[in-house]
C-alpha cells in the first residue's frame, strides 16, 4: 500500500510542479500504452462473442498546426471467440489507425485531446471451428478517441487515453464459403502510458 501511495504522490507532485513538454507545428510525439481491449461484441448469428484483452499500443503523432496533430495508432493482438458461451477458436488481428487530433491547451501541462480517425483491420492467424470456419481478412470502421498527456518534463509526458473502433467481419464456412453470421468487434480501448516529444 505505501508503494501504490508513493507512486500517486510522485505523480501528483510531477503534474504540480513539472514542466510541460510542449508541441508545436513541426514537433513530433511518440507513446506507448498499455491498454485494455473491451471488445462490445455482437453478431447477427451464432451468439458470437470475443474475449478482453490486455497488450501494448504504440503511436506517432505530427503536429500540422500548433493545435491539430496527425496520429498512427499501432497494436496487435490474439482474441479468443465463443459461440453461446462456447470456446470455437480464436483470431488475431493488426487495426492500424490515423486519426486527426484537435489539442485544446498544447502549451499547458494538462493537454486534453480529441481525435477522429479511420481504422483499417487485418485478421490473421484465424483458428475458429477447428478449421471449417474463417472470416474476412479485411475490416474498414471509423474511430473516435479522447485523452490527455501531462506534462512530466521538458520532454517526457504521462498519458491517459480512451478509445472507440468500429470493427466487424463475416463468418463463413471454408468448405462452402457461405457467410454464416457477422460479428461486430466494436471494441473500447482504454490506456495509459508514456510519451516522448522529439
Amino acid at each position: 500500500m505505501r508503494r501504490f501511495r508513493s507512486a500517486g504522490l510522485f505523480f501528483v507532485v510531477a503534474f504540480l510542479l513539472g514542466g510541460a513538454a510542449q508541441a508545436a507545428q513541426g514537433d513530433w510525439l511518440a507513446r506507448a500504452r498499455v491498454i485494455n481491449i473491451n471488445p462490445d461484441a455482437s453478431s447477427s448469428a451464432l451468439n458470437l462473442d470475443v474475449n478482453s484483452r490486455t497488450t501494448l499500443e504504440a503511436d506517432f503523432s505530427y503536429f500540422i498546426h500548433n493545435n491539430v496533430a496527425l496520429e498512427l495508432i499501432l497494436a496487435t493482438k490474439k482474441h479468443q471467440v465463443t459461440a453461446g458461451g462456447t470456446a470455437v477458436g480464436s483470431v488475431k488481428h493488426l487495426p492500424p489507425t490515423i486519426t486527426l487530433q484537435y489539442h485544446f491547451m498544447p502549451q499547458a501541462t494538462f493537454r486534453p485531446y480529441v481525435r477522429v480517425g479511420l481504422n483499417y483491420t487485418r485478421f490473421y492467424d484465424i483458428n475458429l471451428g477447428g478449421g471449417t470456419l474463417t472470416v474476412d481478412k479485411n475490416s474498414w470502421g471509423g474511430a473516435v478517441q479522447a485523452g490527455a498527456d501531462i506534462g512530466l518534463t521538458k520532454t517526457l509526458f504521462l498519458n491517459l487515453d480512451i478509445k472507440r473502433i468500429w470493427i466487424d467481419t463475416d463468418v463463413k464456412s471454408k468448405a462452402t464459403g457461405a457467410t454464416l453470421a457477422n460479428l461486430k468487434i466494436n471494441p473500447w480501448i482504454f490506456g495509459i502510458g508514456v510519451g516522448i516529444k522529439f
